[in-house]
């Protein structure tokens, strides 16, 4: 019988927000415009990347990646946290959380990973510009993002694996606002100390690794910059990485906070909250970050915007 009842959970309660008939449409209103405006400005960011032919370089690629992994990655978590804000029963099935959980793990590593080789890109096209075109072809590029994907895919698997391998016979409320794999180990019957040494391992191959190799490649890169002799040339060379060093910072700040600190609790509500936070904001600032700070986004955009009114 207890082997029976430890089977027995076919879905899970997504705490979420609180209910709260005067704040949930204010809530639901607010998160719906950002989700928006994440798929408007990414789709726009990599749409201009597709057509204009002076942004078919690596670092733009990169940055087309960067944008698809950030619609794709709040897609897996928002539309249905919107459906829960309005519902009364806020269910979902153990498949869909699976399948939640395994996708924002896919997309988060892989994302994380991507960070880090477009670092190196821009090592590359600082350090070595007379060699970049040739050392960063497009076939280096598409190998260097089947790496990051390969990365999401084992590792999101490797956590996935080992979460849903433990029985969960009740209770079912899930106290986030989506699957994620701590929320899920909580409710677990049965010891969580081989999951806790995957969490660790994988968070250090997420996070500590790919952040490293950020900061080394940096490191190198203002080595190199400070050799430049002329002031204008230092400032330019500081520019182009002014906007990668910015989105990582949104990346690896929230990241650190909630599962590197020392005493950090991802379940706490000031975790929560962090999660809540790196899921639509970073996705929604990464675009303007790089279309702001960049010249030749700003001109692609007009170029478009001057064929538009011509056609029409």
């Amino acid at each position: 019988m207890k082997e029976l009842n430890q089977s027995t959970v076919t879905e899970f309660i997504l705490l979420g927000f609180a209910p709260n008939p005067r704040a949930n449409p204010l809530l639901f209103t607010f998160f719906l415009v950002f989700y928006l405006m994440i798929l408007v400005s990414n789709s726009l960011l990599i749409i201009l990347i597709h057509q204009d032919s002076c942004l078919h370089t690596p670092m733009y690629f990169f940055i087309s990646v960067l944008s698809m992994l950030d619609v794709c990655y709040t897609t897996t978590t928002v539309p249905q946290m919107l459906v829960h804000i309005l519902s009364k029963k806020r269910a979902i099935s153990l498949a869909r959380c699976v399948a939640q959980m395994y996708t924002c793990l896919l997309f988060g590593i892989t994302e994380s990973w991507l960070f880090s080789i477009m670092s190196v890109d821009r090592y590359m096209a600082i350090c070595h510009p007379l060699r970049y075109k040739v050392i960063m072809s497009r076939w280096v590029c598409l190998l260097m993002v089947g790496i990051c994907a390969a990365y999401g895919v084992v590792g999101g698997l490797c956590d996935t694996f080992f979460a849903m391998r433990l029985p969960y016979c009740g209770p079912n409320e899930i106290d986030h606002y989506f699957c994620e794999v701590p929320a899920i180990l909580k409710l677990a019957c049965a010891d969580t100390s081989l999951n806790d040494l995957v969490d660790f391992i994988v968070g250090v191959n997420v996070i500590v690794v790919p952040l490293s190799l950020v900061v080394v490649v940096y490191v190198n890169i203002f080595a190199n910059i400070m050799k430049i002799r002329s002031a204008q040339g230092r400032i330019k060379a500081f520019s182009t990485c002014a906007s990668h060093i910015t989105v990582v910072t949104m990346f690896a700040i929230p990241c650190i906070i909630m599962y590197m600190s020392p005493g950090s609790d991802p379940l706490s509500n000031s975790g929560k909250k962090m999660a809540l936070f790196y899921n639509v904001t970073t996705a929604f600032l990464n675009p303007v970050v790089y279309s702001l700070r960049n010249k030749d986004v700003k001109k692609a955009f007009l170029k478009l915007m001057g064929q538009g009114r011509v056609r029409f």
